[in-house]
């Protein structure tokens, strides 16, 4: 269910800045880095985009490949996937070269996110537009406070890592703390959303498979995340944020 949510809220709000940003019918050149199982690459090149994917995991380029393989061949010449580490972006592709630059989900699992983050925003061009998905390290007490884990809140405090098992070893962002790195990059936050307010406490444990189960109820789980997600107070406590930059 978690993923769900933050596959379908995140590509909703990404969508919504890309219309917002681009002319209508303009085939935008994306770099999706860690790219995973290709889920939004796949996505954006069906919308008709210009995608290269960069992941460093074997067994997630298998993956993406073969769901790529699925496709028809004017989506497959819209893909291009690279081998290679985010870290490393330099070392693949000329400064300026993307429209759109994605980063979902990576950063809480690199030590030192600053240098993966100039990297990325050197990679845009004049207006283009970053998009950032990160744990939230304001609120890795929320699950295990909503749980009843007094000791685990009150620890997920003054630590950059969650509070429980759902991301293990991963680390968290705040959010002043990342509006300042890119504004020094040249690359302001334009704004931002919260993903996952509710879903890890509400439905923790559950699955949803597309057109299995309760439709209705997914639907309405969605609206009410997506609301939640551009809303005061709600999006200060999701699990995840999502950012969008833009390059000057």
């Amino acid at each position: 269910m978690r993923e769900v949510v933050r596959q379908e809220l995140t590509a909703r709000q990404l969508d919504e800045q890309i219309v917002g940003r681009f002319p209508v019918g303009r085939r935008l050149r994306v770099l999706d880095v860690g790219m995973g199982r290709g889920a939004q690459a796949l996505r954006l090149a069906r919308a008709g985009h210009q995608v290269t994917g960069l992941e460093r995991d074997a067994e997630m380029i298998s993956a993406a490949r073969a769901a790529l393989a699925g496709e028809p061949e004017g989506i497959r010449e819209r893909v291009r996937v690279v081998e290679g580490d985010g870290r490393d972006t330099g070392v693949h592709f000329l400064p300026g070269s993307f429209d759109v630059v994605l980063c979902h989900g990576v950063l809480m699992h690199v030590a030192e996110p600053d240098p993966l983050v100039a990297g990325l925003a050197r990679m845009l061009a004049p207006d283009g537009l970053l998009s950032l998905l990160v744990r939230n390290g304001d609120a890795p007490a929320m699950r295990a406070g909503l749980r009843g884990d007094w000791a685990g809140a009150l620890a997920a405090f003054d630590t950059p890592r969650p509070a429980d098992d759902s991301d293990a070893g991963a680390r968290a962002d705040r959010l002043a703390d990342l509006t300042a790195t890119l504004a020094g990059l040249g690359a302001p936050l334009h704004t931002w959303y919260g993903v996952r307010v509710f879903t890890d406490t509400a439905v923790d444990g559950a699955h949803v498979a597309h057109g299995l189960g309760c439709p209705d109820d997914l639907t309405t789980l969605l609206a009410v995340e997506e609301r939640a997600g551009r809303t005061d107070p709600y999006r200060g406590v999701a699990s995840l944020l999502h950012l969008c930059g833009v390059r000057g």
